[in-house]
C-alpha cells in the first residue's frame, strides 16, 4: 500500500516538473532590431552656404551657394569628409565684377555626443579653392582649415547639421603683375552651411 502511495506522488511530481522543463528549452523569442540600433556607415549631407570673400580686392560682401558633403564614418567618434562647395551669388553690390569660388577639401572629422538628439563635432580640412570672375592668381590655390558645428537627430536616419569653418588659401592680389612675380597674399574665409543629412 505505501509502495503504491510512493509511486502516485512520484508520478505526480514529474508531471509537474516536465511541462516546465520542456519549455526551458524553446529559445525564447528574440525582440525585433530597432532602426536605432544600426549602425550607419555612411553621411550624405547637402545644404545652402556663405563664404566671405577676403581674397577680392575691394570685396565688401561675401557669396552664398551651396555645399555637398559625404562622411564615411569609423565607429560613433571617428569620419572621414569629404566637401565640395559652389558659391555665385553675391549678398550684396558692393563686390567689383562677379566673382565665384568653389572649394573640394577632404579631412577627418570628430563626433561627441552632447544629449540624447544632440551631437557635436570638430573637423580638419585640406584641399583646392578657385576664384572665378576676378583673374585670380594661381587658378587654384592650396586651402585648409577648421571649424565644426552642432547635429540634431530627428529620425536615426536624418539630422540637421549647422556648420562653420575658417579656410585659409592664398591668391595674388589683382594688381600684382609679373614683375612681383605674382606673390601670393594669404586670406582666410569664413563659412557656415545649414542643412539636412541623410545615413545610409
Amino acid at each position: 500500500m505505501k509502495s503504491k502511495w510512493l509511486v502516485s506522488i512520484l508520478a505526480l511530481v514529474a508531471a509537474a516538473v516536465l511541462p516546465v522543463a520542456s519549455a526551458a528549452q524553446v529559445a525564447p523569442d528574440r525582440p525585433p532590431r530597432q532602426a536605432a540600433d544600426v549602425n550607419y556607415k555612411y553621411v550624405l549631407y547637402a545644404g545652402a552656404a556663405y563664404t566671405s570673400l577676403n581674397q577680392v580686392n575691394q570685396s565688401r560682401y561675401g557669396l552664398i551657394g551651396t555645399d555637398l558633403e559625404v562622411s564615411r564614418e569609423f565607429g560613433r567618434f571617428f569620419a572621414i569628409t569629404a566637401d565640395g562647395a559652389f558659391y555665385s551669388q553675391s549678398t550684396g553690390t558692393g563686390n567689383p565684377g562677379k566673382p565665384t569660388v568653389d572649394q573640394v577639401l577632404f579631412g577627418p572629422e570628430l563626433h561627441g555626443q552632447l544629449f540624447d538628439k544632440w551631437s557635436l563635432f570638430a573637423r580638419a580640412l585640406l584641399g583646392g579653392e578657385h576664384t572665378g570672375g576676378e583673374n585670380q592668381t594661381p587658378n587654384i590655390s592650396f586651402a585648409g582649415g577648421g571649424g565644426g558645428g552642432v547635429e540634431y537627430a530627428f529620425s536615426p536616419r536624418w539630422v540637421v547639421r549647422l556648420s562653420g569653418d575658417s579656410i585659409a588659401a592664398a591668391f595674388s592680389v589683382n594688381n600684382n603683375t609679373p614683375g612681383l612675380s605674382y606673390s601670393p597674399h594669404t586670406t582666410k574665409n569664413a563659412r557656415a552651411s545649414i542643412g539636412i543629412g541623410y545615413r545610409f
